[in-house]
């Protein structure tokens, strides 16, 4: 399932292929697209680190919620550091 169908307002960058190269419109637009998109995925690598959303979560589900608000906590009061 495509993410446009999940969500209307995802702008998702253009691939280029062997035939159909990128126009300079196309890369600028991708280059905007890719700034917008870095500090989400920061934040999304930063809280992978703390392995509570890349591994299988093992532990009681009550305390999910209470863990991942801690470390969402811990980073932004790292951003704020």
């Amino acid at each position: 399932m495509g993410l446009q169908k999940l969500h209307g307002k995802t702008t998702m960058p253009k691939k280029r292929s062997k035939k159909n190269p990128l126009s300079k419109q196309d890369k600028q637009a991708n280059r905007h697209i890719s700034k917008d998109r870095v500090p989400a995925e920061h934040v999304i690598a930063c809280i992978k680190r703390f392995k509570i959303v890349s591994d299988r979560y093992r532990n009681r589900r009550k305390r999910f919620g209470l863990r991942f608000t801690l470390i969402a906590a811990a980073y932004n009061k790292d951003l704020m550091s």
